[in-house]
């Protein structure tokens, strides 16, 4: 059955699914990681693709920006689907001096600025948290390959661009020990456990806040390679 934002029938989507947030990310991972890859959705240009990674059936679909966009399809995924593993394979800001260009992180958790937890417990305070299943699998595939990566807390904005231009609030968020921010995985851990299936988030650094460096919108589709790697290990 197809839903608003998706053209998929039931079974064309696999259990284990990547999520970036661009759709294009999402048509290089098929084109370039899957065996025989079939598109299932086009709704929106939101792409959405399954093939074959070692044997092993996996899809690949694009989330948008933001937690909203991104609620929306996650939702659709595990409600209608059947979804059983969501992996964010996305880019993130660093807000720690000693996080790099194309560093790795796994969000272990995702604090928040976003009011729509805030809404959905009724005033709570909800702390969105990664699988620890994902979080140990995804720690040691990435060491296998020769890559330490950083776990911990990342920080899920509602805002990209601030009504002032300046944005001093990532200063809190880093006191604190946040290693990042990104606009997505709070939202992602939380529908994730009210569905009881696993999510992880994996972020590569595509620029860093506190250094002021960053990579091209290119780069970001295409080069962030090592992190789809260690996704596509968990299926």
């Amino acid at each position: 059955m197809a839903t608003p934002h998706n053209r998929a029938n039931p079974g064309d989507i696999a259990e284990t699914v990547l999520l970036p947030g661009d759709p294009l990310r999402a048509k290089f991972i098929a084109e370039n990681f899957l065996q025989d890859p079939v598109q299932f959705n086009d709704v929106r240009n939101m792409l959405g693709y399954t093939g074959y990674w070692n044997g092993i059936r996996v899809s690949t679909m694009g989330t948008g920006m933001g937690i909203p966009s991104l609620s929306i399809y996650v939702e659709e995924l595990c409600r209608f689907y059947g979804v059983k593993r969501l992996i964010r394979v996305g880019s993130c800001g660093a807000i720690q001096k000693d996080l790099k260009l194309y560093d790795i992180i796994l969000a272990m958790s995702a604090c928040t600025d976003s009011s729509l937890n805030t809404y959905r417990f009724n005033g709570g305070s909800y702390a969105p948290t990664a699988s620890f299943s994902l979080l140990h699998k995804a720690y040691e595939a990435a060491l296998a390959k020769g890559i330490t990566p950083h776990v911990g807390p990342v920080t899920s904005n509602d805002l990209f661009y601030t009504i002032d231009g300046e944005d001093i609030s990532w200063k809190r968020w880093a006191a604190y020990g946040s290693l990042a921010i990104e606009m997505e995985s709070a939202g992602l851990y939380t529908i994730a456990a009210r569905h009881r299936v696993e999510a992880l988030s994996i972020l590569t650094v595509s620029d860093s806040i506190v250094n002021s460096q960053e990579t091209t919108s290119k780069e970001r589709e295409t080069a962030f390679t090592m992190m789809m790697e260690i996704a596509l290990s968990l299926a």
